[in-house]
């Protein structure tokens, strides 16, 4: 086998459950964003653009819409004799069968993959997080240290720190202590989950902490690799980076694309961010409909009025419709007459005629207060919206639903309906 320099490893098995009924049945990677790409699209260019061309994929949770997107790489030039793009699920061995139970682990099962190439360095990538970097330079910064671990980290307001894994460096940048979601960090630079190991410290850290229950990179192999007087290096990234991890970040992320100058720019000639193109015909904005401020996805028929709204491919929205900072995922039809607002509705939804969405004041969730803590309403993938109800703010919907699932015809604030077998 030809011997790679550095290889990526990219972890998307992860359920993303804070996504709640977004990811009920699509791994969180493969969630549309930005009304074209899907969440894993951002890596998987990172690395073309990087010049790293051997990527693994480790994927567990829901995987069939992830390997259908990935294929055989073909939109990231992945699709290589030697290396390219490489899905990598949890496999029967012949002792010892499990599931992938925490990152590292899922590392650790993938040894013989990352052998064969035989490379010096391995990166390890994250499935869900928006953002462009060049990881040549990550590297360049990991072999000018001599460093065996480099992590990538941010400054992120100190109040916030405490949401991460925060790094204390010494003036040089070397790692000097690790804290794992501390409620009083030393620092406010937070580790964004991209790793570079040198393949040696690496390989010891997985086969010594192999029996290690959901052994994690945060939580065992970097402080394992620190106590045993390795050098791990903090490298400092200022660019823009978004974990949508949360239903509020991911709306704020895909609003975030259509201000007048975009923090974060998908328009660059320079670094592109690739994703598989269906043939899909163009999209067709009627006389009478008002489109400001939005990205409208390819094959969508548009003659109602969207306002600050990112829409995918293939939406309908017929006259009469009213849709306000709302993220509309592909296929969806929205009805005559009805109105939305501070809405997420995933693929394939039927939204009724004459129905009113974000109504009401704000309240809290009957469901999950994890999961749903803010103005938006939910509408998960295939559900159906019968005309005329009205419904709230922080709600969940998953499942056909009739007008009878609607008392009076409403759905209140904080409310949900989860069909049987559609949680």
């Amino acid at each position: 086998m030809v011997k790679k320099e550095m290889i990526a490893m990219l972890l998307a098995g992860g359920q993303g459950s804070r996504l709640g009924v977004l990811t009920a049945k699509v791994a969180k990677p493969a969630v549309a964003f930005g009304g074209k790409y899907k969440i894993i699209d951002f890596p998987l260019s990172n690395c073309i653009n990087s010049g790293i061309d051997t990527v693994g994929v480790l994927t567990q949770y829901q995987p069939l819409r992830l390997n259908a997107h990935i294929g055989i790489g073909i939109p990231w030039d992945l699709d290589r004799n030697i290396g390219g793009v490489t899905v990598l699920p949890p496999y029967e061995k012949s002792e010892n069968t499990e599931w992938y139970t925490g990152t590292a682990n899922a590392i650790y099962q993938n040894l013989d993959y990352i052998e064969s190439y035989n490379p010096d360095y391995v990166l390890i990538l994250s499935g869900d997080h928006i953002y462009k970097m060049d990881y040549e330079i990550m590297l360049d910064y990991h072999k000018a240290n001599n460093a065996d671990v480099t992590i990538a980290a941010m400054p992120v307001p100190i109040e916030e720190a405490s949401r991460f894994g925060v790094v204390v460096t010494d003036e040089n940048h070397k790692i000097t202590e690790f804290q794992e979601k501390p409620e009083h960090p030393k620092s406010n630079l937070a580790s964004m989950g991209i790793y570079i190991f040198s393949w040696p410290a690496l390989k010891e850290a997985l086969i010594k902490l192999k029996d290690q229950p959901n052994c994690d990179f945060g939580m065992h192999v970097i402080p394992y690799i620190h106590q045993n007087g390795k050098s791990i290096y903090a490298y400092e990234y200022t660019g823009y980076w978004k974990d949508v991890g949360t239903l509020k970040s991911y709306w704020e992320a895909n609003m975030e694309l259509i201000d007048i100058v975009p923090e974060f720019n998908l328009y660059e000639e320079f670094w592109k961010i690739y994703t598989k193109n269906d043939a899909l015909p163009p999209q067709y904005v009627s006389a009478d409909a008002k489109v400001e401020r939005s990205i409208i996805g390819e094959g969508c028929d548009i003659r109602g009025s969207v306002f600050n709204s990112v829409i995918s491919a293939n939406v309908e929205i017929e006259e009469g419709v009213e849709i306000h900072d709302s993220i509309i995922m592909q296929g969806t039809r929205i009805k005559k007459g009805s109105r939305i607002e501070n809405a997420i509705i995933a693929e394939n939804v039927e939204i009724g005629e004459d129905c009113t969405i974000g109504a009401f004041e704000y309240a809290e969730s009957q469901l999950s207060k994890k999961i749903y803590n803010c103005e938006l309403t939910i509408i998960g993938e295939g559900s159906l919206i019968p005309d005329k109800v009205t419904i709230g703010k922080n709600v969940a919907i998953s499942g056909k639903t009739e007008y009878s699932d609607y008392p009076e015809g409403n759905l209140p604030s904080g409310g949900y309906i989860i069909k049987a077998g559609e949680n």
